[in-house]
């Protein structure tokens, strides 16, 4: 059953405060847009997560899913048409190796022009090595209860790193680690017993791939994105972060959503109702300014950000997908003015996909109803014009306006937060 989170009128709290004086993000910014194979790409080979599908354990069967396999082309011109830097993908592990020692060239060729396409138009590729998936011979073998998946994990990011070396590529080795054996857990992939040992096992392929990475590809930037939790960070970041910190180029910062004392819409989460919870886009501020202490040595990018909305329906609080795209926009803008070293911005995503179970949840910049329209047309939302201005002006301009009001107390980042932006206060 899902939770239904409390509606909390925007006009009901105290609007944000203009900033005359905001500066723009500035030329070397890095805008993106992000996906991932197993959500976007089509009917998926045997792996962990289409066995989950088909054993019935999701909200929706999978279909045809986008089929970005086979229209990624107007995917990457759409992108490139917004003025984006980046576009970030992931090179699925169940796609190239399909079978032990079996390498699908076929596959290879695929993300071969996939890589070509992001380049030509002038983007650089974001790759992401691991997005939750793994092989179902993987899956025979243990999956990430045994150490033996260590050793395959990166036999396959060595033939995947070799093949895109000097591209100019940004590498991403696990997407999420936390959220993957969250997930594991849910979907019986592993006991609870065996979730420490499984982020052990995260933290040990991930420092290895940190050192394969910069030996084939000395000039990468190499890391791993972390899901913030509000409040919980501390816990977070001990189980994986501070333990790979020198094994990091920058941060990857995934911010969703936040809690404060006026807006716990956030319980929705737990039964991914994430359309249910009211947006805190304050709370991205306090979330670059939690890395840039934590981790003052390392810049901050988000390697993704974005608004979920009920199956493509208007939320019945007004707020549009450009309002929140600008306003977290501009509360990077304040971070990076008060010493946070953010340097690039990606939004999730770049078309609706799978989320994890269903396609109820919809975040694309670009909606595609994969139920029920079979020409899987992709239809730009507010935010594709919205996005394109944004870019265009490196942020948001001087005086822009938050259209969410402040948060009260944010808890996204205690007990910092609760007192607001520097130099200011709660709901200034």
């Amino acid at each position: 059953m899902l939770v239904t989170a409390v509606t909390i009128p925007i006009a009901a709290a105290s609007p944000a405060a203009a900033d005359p004086g905001l500066a723009p993000l500035g030329p070397d910014f890095e805008w993106g847009v992000a996906t991932a194979g197993f959500q976007v790409e089509g009917p998926p080979p045997d792996s962990n997560w289409a066995r989950y599908v088909a054993a019935g354990k999701t909200h929706d069967p999978y279909g045809s899913g986008p089929d970005f396999r086979h229209r990624y082309a107007e995917d990457i011109a759409n992108a490139a048409a917004m003025g984006v830097d980046t576009f970030r993908f992931s090179v699925e592990w169940a796609r190239v190796q399909p079978a032990p020692g079996v390498w699908d060239e076929s596959e290879f060729a695929y993300y071969d022009d996939v890589v070509r396409q992001i380049r030509d138009r002038g983007m650089r590729p974001m790759i992401t090595l691991d997005h939750f998936v793994f092989p179902g011979w993987v899956v025979d073998r243990g999956g990430w209860t045994t150490d033996e998946t260590i050793d395959l994990w990166l036999v396959n990011a060595e033939r995947v790193v070799a093949r895109y070396a000097h591209l100019g590529a940004t590498w991403i080795t696990f997407n999420e680690p936390t959220v993957f054996v969250q997930k594991e857990l849910t979907f019986g992939g592993i006991s609870p017993t065996d979730a420490p040992a499984m982020l052990d096992r995260l933290v040990r392929a991930h420092r290895a791939a940190y050192d394969l990475i910069h030996r084939l590809d000395p000039d990468a930037r190499v890391s791993s994105n972390v899901s913030y939790i509000p409040a919980a960070m501390g816990a977070v970041d001990a189980v994986f972060t501070d333990r790979v910190r020198d094994r990091l180029d920058f941060v990857g910062l995934d911010y969703y959503y936040g809690v404060s004392v006026d807006n716990l819409t956030a319980a929705a989460a737990r039964s991914d109702a994430f359309y249910d919870i009211r947006p805190q886009p304050d709370g991205i501020y306090h979330a670059a300014m939690h890395f840039t202490q934590r981790y003052p040595e390392l810049p901050v990018f988000v390697v993704e950000n974005g608004m979920p909305l009920d199956d493509g329906n208007p939320r019945p609080d007004g707020y549009t997908r450009s309002d929140h795209l600008r306003d977290h926009v501009y509360w990077l803008q304040r971070a990076k003015a008060d010493g946070a070293n953010v340097v690039g911005y990606d939004y999730w995503s770049i078309i609706d996909n799978y989320e994890w179970g269903g396609y109820r949840n919809r975040f694309g910049l670009y909606t595609v109803d994969v139920l029920t329209d079979p020409t899987l047309t992709r239809r730009p939302t507010d935010a594709v014009a919205s996005y394109r201005d944004v870019i265009a002006a490196e942020g948001v301009p001087a005086g822009y306006r938050p259209v969410m009001p402040d948060s009260v107390c944010s808890l996204v980042n205690p007990p910092t937060s609760c007192r607001g932006p520097a130099g200011g206060s709660p709901g200034s």
